[in-house]
């Protein structure tokens, strides 16, 4: 098998990316892609990197393009892989976020988006569903997320939230003695080193050149850091921080980030360069989308050689369990958040019911969001 070159691995990853809608199911065309018709890796291997992907924090989607690329041409080509993929996301939500800060005034403007909100209910709501269905198991589950929804409504930080349930799931859901990981004796620290250091001296230079800049660095880097379970993770951590905390913008404004987020192809966590962008530009919306895949794209890196025994471990996996059920209360909690944000009427609420049924039918998110934004501009 010829190994393909780095600008292979990147037109590759770039033509994926810019048809990547519907998020994680986009895991199957890269599959499709990788394993089926280039045969860059065999199906085991690809299956043991979703199951990593899908373990550690960050988009899945985004993660599986870098290991496909680690596992081929190494760190070089997780770089191509990762980049490529993302790419065509940021340069449309980039186009779309100057377009918002020029005429989100414009009242048909307002009118569509006011509709759209509507729709990152149903979302949220969505995935909230989602999440539950796929993370409950027994009555414990349920208790972290419920503990969560308690703690974030009385206002404990969501990060603090999401440390205590890792706790709680080592407690009461992992199962037998723990086996802890050991790293294979081949295996050098080297490379994850030489690029910690590198985003090191990056964010030092930041912090010189604009505090600004870096605080939103240091942000994005913490949600991503945090987000564990996909780019949906991601977001009641932007509500708490960017909302609550910091001000920045309120809770229509970024619902309108998350809309557009989903008519671009990427996880949804591309939402950060609208952030980005509505606070400081273009310099904003390159420094919050590096930093938001930046944490993920390294621990790929830095914890697939390890990853078999790593997952061993009844402590790991009971942490795991834990943050994800809290992530269902915290999802909860957003979609609560969100709702009173809606100026409800009876089209409103007939929409957001029509959207959550078309989502609980699995009907593809760019047609929800699209058909949604056409009624919007006519009925509001």
């Amino acid at each position: 098998m010829r190994l393909p070159s780095l600008s292979t691995l990147f037109l590759s990853f770039l033509s994926l990316g810019l048809t990547a809608f519907g998020g994680p199911a986009m895991v199957a065309y890269i599959r499709e892609m990788a394993v089926t018709r280039r045969k860059w890796l065999e199906e085991e291997r690809f299956k043991e990197g979703v199951a990593l992907c899908q373990t550690i924090p960050g988009a899945t989607v985004m993660q599986t393009a870098a290991y496909v690329g680690l596992s081929v041409r190494g760190i070089p080509g997780a770089l191509a892989s990762f980049v490529g993929f993302g790419l065509p996301a940021f340069l449309l939500m980039l186009t779309l976020s100057l377009l918002y800060a020029k005429y989100h005034s414009v009242p048909k403007i307002v009118s569509l988006f006011s509709g759209l909100q509507v729709v990152v209910v149903a979302i949220v709501a969505n995935a909230t569903y989602s999440f539950g269905k796929s993370t409950f198991k027994d009555y414990r589950d349920v208790l972290i997320a419920v503990g969560a929804v308690v703690l974030f409504q009385v206002g404990v930080s969501p990060f603090v939230v999401i440390a205590g349930a890792a706790l709680a799931g080592m407690i009461l859901l992992r199962r037998g003695s723990a086996v802890f990981a050991s790293i294979p004796e081949r295996y050098s620290f080297k490379p994850s080193l030489a690029l910690l250091f590198i985003l090191c001296a990056g964010l030092l230079v930041l912090y010189l050149i604009d505090i600004r800049l870096f605080g939103l660095a240091a942000l994005m880097m913490k949600i991503d850091i945090f987000a564990f379970g996909g780019g949906f993770a991601s977001v009641p951590l932007m509500l708490h921080e960017i909302v609550n905390v910091r001000g920045w913008m309120d809770n229509k404004t970024l619902m309108d980030g998350i809309a557009l987020g989903q008519v671009t192809p990427g996880p949804i966590i591309i939402t950060s360069t609208f952030v980005g962008f509505l606070l400081y530009g273009l310099s904003g919306a390159i420094i919050a989308t590096m930093a938001v895949f930046t944490p993920s794209f390294l621990i790929v890196i830095a914890i697939t050689p390890f990853f078999d025994r790593l997952r061993t471990s009844e402590y790991f996996i009971g942490a795991t369990k834990g943050i994800l059920a809290s992530f269902v209360g915290l999802l909860f909690f957003v979609t609560i958040k969100f709702a009173f944000a809606v100026s409800w009427d009876l089209i409103r609420v007939v929409l957001v019911c029509l959207a959550f049924a078309a989502l609980i039918k699995k009907m593809d998110i760019l047609y929800v969001v699209v058909i949604t934004a056409v009624i919007s501009a006519v009925v509001f």
